[in-house]
Parts: structure tokens; C-alpha cells; sequence
């Protein structure tokens, strides 16, 4: 009976998400997660219906060993390298993950039930060995569910398409900007077209676009404050949201031109948007911020437990908070270049240290890994 009561209390804000045409995705896994159920009540009881890693969620979950003992154990006795532990522990992951979610996968006809793996970070500037990657990750989950997450970089753009022209959904990460969001779309439409000639089915394609939305406040806010006028204060908050919803005008112009009418034909789905880093940085903010004011039909926002719990516990969700606010966004951001702060030099910054950090992130986990390994009398070398 208290479940049942907690389900219900908790059900409020998320359905009205959820019925908005926001699909809510979780941020976070790891081994224990999976095998407590704690996932599959997520999917439950709070609207969960995909999930999405990246390599600093890998380190946190796999650094901190619990879930992952005997696994390393296995990997040691057969002498594996430190990468092919790694990639053998967080492919399992991913594949159990998935199993959990298969249900809404074919529920969905493939639009959620999805759980995303990330290509190497250290491969994000090679385009031949991030398709390689994506093929070998395809591969080893062997899930219809999975999505492997290509980061937007401009090596990473012709990655995107020959991927998709193989037929394997894709989520694009580490998008900033409005004009690499717009070539990933190109980028999508291409590979699209790609498959198409092979006579792939289109129908069984999916991706989505990831556009990372906290960390433009963060870093606007942050040259905001430095300036400190009136003016510049009252901008504060505003950059991130005004950045996301024009991507989602760009979204709305895309697939409603010619180009795509042919491939909607042809029964190819949408790449929809993706609002990450939905986590508030800034306490002096609601820490639904970057949920209540982002609600738009065919997205996806996805939260880490904190904000997916407080979204739960008090998210206001209006409706629609997306689309009528085109000409305030591009005021906003018209406003924070006209007091000298460059929204291109911002973007170009937070995609460099975006993929920085995965990277650190990737290489922490090796040493943890590596540590454990030989902690078991084998050479990880």
C-alpha cells in the first residue's frame, strides 16, 4: 500500500511531462542500479523511460567498485587489457539496462526504451576510428535499443552519417551551439539518405540530438557577474534557456522543409532534441529550471535522479514553455553579445572542455580499472 501511495504522489509532474510529448530519460547507471530494481521501479513508477551514460557516469559507478567484483575478477584471471575490461563492463551494463527497458522499447515502436553508450572520448577528433567504435559497441550490446552517442565535433559530424547510413541509431552529445546543432542535423539527413540506397529500413533508425543547456548558464553567468552592472545581472539565467529554445525553432524548421518531407515519406523518424545537463548549477535557481521552462512536444530531458526527484516533488509543468518564446530568446542573447561577451567564443570553449572532461573522466576510469586489476596479481598492461 505505501508503494502504491508513493507512486501516486510521485506521479503528478512527471505524467504532465510525459503527456506534454517530453520523454523523460534518466542520467545515470551503474551495476547497482540495474540489479536492485531501482532502475526498473524508476521506469515504474516515475516515467522513466530511457537512460543515457557518458564516461564520467562509467567512472563514477565502476570507480567506485561496488557491483563490479566479480566480474573484475573473471577479467583478470583471462589477462585482458585495461580497455577491453572497461568496454567489457560497461557494455554489460548497457545490455542489462536495455533488457530492463525492452518493454517500453516495443511499446514505442523504438522511440524510447533506449540506453546510450558513448564512443571513446579520446577518439572524438578521428572520424574513421569513431565509426570503427561505434560499430564495435553496436555489436558487443547487441540490443535493437541501444544508441550510440557520438560527440559533435567536426570530426565527428561525417561519423554521424556513415554511422546512421549503417543503420545504427545515434545520440549526438556535447552540442553548444546553434550552428553545430544545425549541422548535426545535416548530418542525420545525410546519413538518412545514406541508408535509404541501401535499402535500409528508415522506420527502424532512430537518434537524438543532445543540446547541453546548464553549462551556458554557467558559463555566461559567469562573465555576467564579472561585468556586475545592473544590466548584466538581470541576464543572469536567461542565456541557456533563450540557446535551447531556438535550437528547437531550428528543430521545427528542419523537419518540416523539403528535404525531409521525402525521407517522412519514406517513414524515417525525427531527430528529436535532447535537453542534457539539466542538472541546476547555480543554488540561487529553482533546480527544475532547466525542466519546467523547457517543455516542448518531441523532446527528451534527461535528468539525473536529483532533478528527475525534485521534478517528482515539485515540478510546475504549464505546458508548452518552448515555443512561444522565440523572439524573447534571441533577445536575450543579442542582449549578452551587446555587452561584449561572445556567444561563439562561449560555445567553442564549452565544447573543447566538454570533450576535456569525458576524457579525464575515460582516463580516471582506466586507472581505477588498472588499480584493480593488478590488485588481483595481474598485469593490466
Amino acid at each position: 500500500m505505501i508503494k502504491v501511495t508513493e507512486a501516486t504522489a510521485t506521479a503528478g509532474a512527471l505524467k504532465r511531462l510525459s503527456d506534454e510529448g517530453v520523454s523523460i530519460w534518466l542520467d545515470d547507471l551503474s551495476r547497482k542500479r540495474i540489479e536492485s530494481g531501482n532502475l526498473a521501479e524508476l521506469v515504474a513508477t516515475k516515467h522513466v523511460v530511457g537512460v543515457t551514460t557518458n564516461p564520467s557516469i562509467f567512472q563514477a559507478a565502476i570507480g567506485s567498485g561496488a557491483g563490479y567484483e566479480e566480474q573484475l575478477s573473471d577479467l583478470a584471471a583471462r589477462d585482458v587489457t585495461v580497455d577491453e575490461a572497461v568496454r567489457m563492463m560497461t557494455t554489460a551494463d548497457v545490455r542489462a539496462a536495455a533488457d530492463v527497458l525492452r518493454p517500453v522499447y516495443d511499446a514505442t515502436g523504438g522511440r524510447d526504451g533506449r540506453v546510450s553508450i558513448e564512443v571513446d572520448p579520446r577518439l572524438a577528433h578521428d572520424t574513421r576510428a569513431t565509426v570503427a567504435e561505434a560499430k564495435q559497441l553496436a555489436w558487443l550490446v547487441d540490443r535493437p535499443n541501444v544508441m550510440i552517442k557520438i560527440p559533435a565535433t567536426k570530426a565527428g559530424l561525417p561519423a554521424i552519417t556513415e554511422v546512421i547510413g549503417l543503420g545504427i541509431s545515434v545520440n549526438v552529445t556535447l552540442i553548444f551551439s546553434l550552428e553545430r546543432y544545425r549541422e548535426v542535423m545535416d548530418a542525420y539527413l545525410a546519413g538518412l539518405e545514406k541508408a535509404a540506397k541501401k535499402g535500409l529500413d528508415l522506420a527502424r533508425i532512430h537518434s537524438v540530438a543532445s543540446f547541453f543547456v546548464s553549462r551556458v548558464d554557467s558559463e555566461i553567468d559567469k562573465r555576467l557577474t564579472v561585468l556586475g552592472t545592473e544590466q548584466a545581472l538581470a541576464l543572469k539565467g536567461r542565456a541557456a534557456l533563450a540557446n535551447a529554445r531556438l535550437a528547437y525553432e531550428a528543430y521545427e524548421e528542419v523537419f518540416s522543409g523539403e528535404r525531409w518531407t521525402s525521407l517522412g515519406d519514406a517513414r524515417a523518424n525525427r531527430q528529436r532534441p535532447l535537453w542534457a545537463s539539466t542538472g541546476v548549477k547555480d543554488p540561487a535557481y529553482k533546480d527544475t529550471l532547466y525542466v519546467d521552462d523547457l517543455v516542448a512536444p518531441g523532446t527528451v530531458n534527461t535528468m539525473p535522479e536529483a532533478t528527475l526527484n525534485a521534478t517528482a516533488d515539485h515540478g510546475d509543468i504549464t505546458g508548452d514553455t518552448v515555443t512561444g518564446g522565440y523572439a524573447q530568446a534571441r533577445a536575450d542573447l543579442a542582449a549578452v553579445e551587446a555587452l561584449g561577451i561572445s556567444y561563439d567564443e562561449v560555445v567553442r570553449q564549452l565544447e573543447d572542455e566538454g570533450v576535456a572532461k569525458f576524457e579525464v573522466a575515460w582516463q580516471d576510469l582506466l586507472d581505477a580499472v588498472t588499480k584493480s586489476l593488478n590488485s588481483k596479481g595481474v598485469d593490466a598492461e
